[in-house]
C-alpha cells in the first residue's frame, strides 16, 4: 500500500492543492487525501475499464471535502462573498424583468468579471457535501456512492464519466469546443464547422482523432 501511495502521490497532491488557502495545513489535507486513496484501493476491481488513479479521484476529493465539512464551514474570502451577493441580486433582478434565468455568460458580461470567478463565487454558496455521506432515510445507512448504482456496470459508468471529464479538460481549446458542441450541445458537424470557421471535413477528422485517443486512454 505504501508503494501505491508513493507512486500516486503526484495525483494526491494535485487534488490537495485545489483546497489551498482555505485555512488548513496542506500536509494535513495530504494525509486525508491518502486516506481517500486507500479507500479507493480497497474498492477497486481490476475489471473496471479505468486506471486505478482515475478511479481514486472521487474518493480522494470526497474524503477531503468531508473533512472540511466536518471541521466547519469552508473559509470563503470577503470579496468572494460580496461577489456572490451581487450575483444573487443580479439573478433576482433579471428573473423579475424577463421571467428567465440569466446565464453565466450574461452575468460575466453584466458584471465584467471572468466566468471562472462567477462560477467559483456561486459554488462558495453551496454546502460542502460528499458522495460518502450516509443516507438519513430510515434505517438505510448506505453512503450516497453505494446508492448510485446497484451493480458493477453502473459503477463503472459513473467512473468512466469522471474519466471522460478529465480527458476533456486536457484537450486544447479547439478540440474541447468540438466535443462540447457535438456531444453536449448536440450540433451537427456542419453546424460546428460554421461556429469554428472551418470545414465539415476538418471537424470530422478532428472529432475522429479525439474520440480514438480518448478511447485508448480509457481502456489503457
Amino acid at each position: 500500500m505504501t508503494r501505491l501511495i508513493e507512486n500516486n502521490k503526484g495525483l494526491i497532491w494535485n487534488i490537495v492543492k485545489r483546497f489551498g488557502g482555505r485555512g488548513y495545513e496542506i500536509e494535513d489535507l495530504y494525509q486525508i487525501g491518502c486516506m481517500g486513496f486507500i479507500k479507493a484501493i480497497k474498492r477497486f476491481d481490476t475489471s473496471f475499464e479505468v486506471q486505478v488513479s482515475t478511479y481514486a479521484v472521487p474518493y480522494i476529493l470526497g474524503e477531503i471535502k468531508r473533512f472540511i465539512r466536518d471541521d466547519g464551514i469552508v473559509k470563503v474570502s470577503r470579496s468572494t462573498k460580496e461577489l456572490a451577493i451581487k450575483i444573487l441580486e443580479l439573478q433576482k433582478e433579471y428573473l423579475n424583468k424577463t421571467g428567465e434565468e440569466i446565464s453565466i455568460i450574461g452575468i460575466s458580461k453584466a458584471l465584467r468579471i471572468p466566468k471562472e470567478e462567477i462560477t467559483y463565487a456561486l459554488d462558495s454558496l453551496k454546502p460542502v457535501s460528499s458522495i460518502y455521506d450516509e443516507s438519513s432515510s430510515g434505517d438505510d445507512s448506505r453512503t450516497i456512492i453505494d446508492k448510485i448504482g446497484t451493480g458493477k456496470d453502473e459503477e463503472t459508468g459513473v467512473v468512466n464519466k469522471i474519466a471522460i471529464k478529465q480527458l476533456i479538460d486536457n484537450l486544447n481549446t479547439r478540440e474541447k469546443e468540438i466535443i462540447l458542441l457535438r456531444f453536449y450541445k448536440e450540433k451537427t458537424q456542419s453546424e460546428v464547422a460554421k461556429v469554428l470557421g472551418i470545414t465539415q471535413v476538418q471537424v470530422s477528422r478532428i472529432e475522429k482523432k479525439i474520440l480514438n485517443s480518448m478511447k485508448l486512454k480509457l481502456t489503457s
